[in-house]
């Protein structure tokens, strides 16, 4: 048994700020994915991933009696298959920031969900939404609490634009200049950063007055800002509002960078040759940068090994 593929995802816009209603912009990236497979012979990251799928498996067979109206699974089928010997095959890194757990719970939900939403169907915008929050209660077994855009983005293989919590649509982003200087790049922190902490710790920042000023009138102002611009390709005003929003990242939002970024995160914002901004919840994983000139940032971060997702 081999399932279909399942991809990972790059939230452009909109961590954290999505959470308090701020746009956002997620696009699939195909360099990472994922697939249910089994097999008599597991390798251990195959058994520790079967170990995984039969703690998720019991999960949602409580969230089928807690919510039937939302969604219900083959059970008997999850749980024979799990038996079996299936497990996650995926390339998607953990902890990075691109959405492994979303490719599994789409997986998953692909194949064992009771009268689900199809891709093929007219995806309107309250089908849209009940698949979010059916992928909201699934993937809040890895993290606690989740949006649901992670598995939307891995199940649809479509860009999302995050209009509000309950406005979103797949999106037409400009196409790519695969010769264009300007790009959207990876750069990897080296250490693996955990959703739920990072989340926690946006919460409790939350509490402060101060804090929920700034995130209203900064960050969501220059997060919608730049989610425009991508979307209607308007590049210079783009990097003006990326350069705001690295700097509001790096004044408020310490804790979620490693500390051995601090100093990169601030050359980029003085030189201009690129800017910096988290990639997911942060706290280690892959760091997302954007410049105009992907010579100059190589140049500027030769230390660094950059993956280009997206060129202008």
């Amino acid at each position: 048994m081999k399932g279909p593929l399942f991809y990972s995802k790059i939230l452009l816009f909109g961590e954290y700020g999505i959470i308090k209603d701020s746009k956002g912009l997620s696009i699939p990236y195909n360099f990472y994915n994922g697939a249910l497979k089994s097999d008599n012979n597991l390798s251990d990251i195959a058994k520790n991933s079967n170990r995984s799928l039969v703690s998720f498996a019991t999960y949602l067979e409580q969230l089928s009696k807690d919510e039937p109206d939302l969604v219900t699974f083959d059970q008997e089928r999850l749980k024979q298959d799990v038996s079996n010997g299936m497990y996650f095959d995926s390339s998607i890194p953990q902890g990075y920031g691109v959405g492994s757990s979303g490719a599994l719970v789409a997986a998953i939900y692909d194949k064992y969900a009771d009268e689900k939403i199809t891709v093929l169907e007219n995806l309107t915008r309250e089908k849209l939404l009940t698949l979010k929050d059916i992928f909201g209660k699934m993937e809040s077994f890895f993290h606690g609490k989740s949006s649901g855009l992670d598995p939307l983005n891995s199940y649809l293989s479509l860009p999302i634009l995050i209009n509000s919590q309950d406005n979103i649509e797949s999106a037409n982003i400009p196409s790519q200049h695969t010769q264009g200087r300007g790009a959207v790049f990876l750069l990897d922190s080296g250490t693996t950063g955990e959703t739920a902490p990072m989340v926690q710790l946006f919460m409790e920042k939350m509490k402060n007055e101060g804090f929920r000023n700034m995130l209203k009138n900064q960050f969501i102002k220059h997060t919608d800002a730049c989610v425009d611009d991508f979307v209607n390709g308007n590049v210079t005003s783009l990097f003006g509002n990326l350069k705001q929003l690295s700097n509001v990242v790096l004044d408020n939002f310490k804790p979620m960078i490693p500390a051995k970024f601090h100093a990169l995160w601030k050359q980029g914002i003085d030189t201009n040759d690129y800017y910096l901004k988290l990639c997911g919840s942060g706290g280690g994983g892959y760091i997302l940068g954007f410049t105009e000139d992907i010579d100059k940032a190589k140049t500027a971060l030769k230390d660094y090994q950059l993956e280009v997702v997206y060129n202008f």
